[in-house]
């Protein structure tokens, strides 16, 4: 892989994919060749299981079933999108990745945090993020944001009680410790400029220790 493959991660109402978009803009008019995607998503077969896992009418969905369709849509989404992208040394920036897994499925529903990370090893063989954004708020203000936002669609996870979303939160702050070379965090509960200019900030810094830039 000779591109960068950055991801963007967070609780809902973090407000990443609003900086992802912005952020994605501002590089491309600094001339960089950038590829925007997300998961589960991003190519036709994992839409399709995005709708199968996020549906609010799947209520009955076990965890594990809802881990294994996770790493199903991460592997076709990788193999057919992410990594022809850094194959042509693009710059990747994804909505939601491996760390999603581990907070949601592997913390919160109490799946384990090893077990689910080794369920994805065998999805991704390994290719993991060069630089992964924490946008960290708390579930309480994330939440109140969902509500206040009439436009934004409502899924199966954003219907999860608040001790749900609480268990997410710890679970990315053990995954800072964890991973702390890969992982930035960005105070996500401030005015959409100031986070996008920290944002900002951390990608260009990263891009210049990797001589992207």
């Amino acid at each position: 892989m000779a591109g960068l493959f950055i991801t963007f991660e967070g609780g809902e109402g973090a407000g990443k994919t609003t900086v992802l978009q912005s952020i994605s803009e501002q590089l491309l008019n600094k001339g960089y060749d950038i590829v925007t995607t997300r998961e589960p998503g991003g190519i036709r077969i994992a839409e399709r299981i995005r709708n199968i896992i996020l549906t609010p009418e799947h209520e009955e969905m076990d965890g594990r079933t809802e881990a294994l369709l996770y790493a199903a849509a991460r592997r076709q989404h990788l193999v057919e999108k992410i990594l022809p992208a850094l194959d042509e040394n693009k710059i990747v920036l994804c909505d939601r990745f491996i760390d999603s897994s581990l907070a949601y499925q592997g913390y919160a529903r109490g799946l384990g945090i090893e077990d689910v990370w080794q369920m994805n090893q065998f999805a991704i063989q390994d290719a993991m993020p060069d630089l992964t954004l924490f946008f960290d708020i708390e579930p309480e203000a994330g939440l109140k944001r969902i509500a206040a936002n009439k436009d934004r669609e409502r899924n199966r996870l954003d219907l999860e009680v608040l001790s749900f979303h609480q268990k997410v939160y710890e679970a990315y702050h053990l995954l800072v410790k964890k991973f702390p070379e890969r992982i930035k965090v960005i105070q996500a509960n401030q005015p959409l400029q100031r986070v996008e200019e920290e944002t900002m900030s951390q990608i260009i810094a990263f891009l210049k220790n990797k001589s992207f830039y």
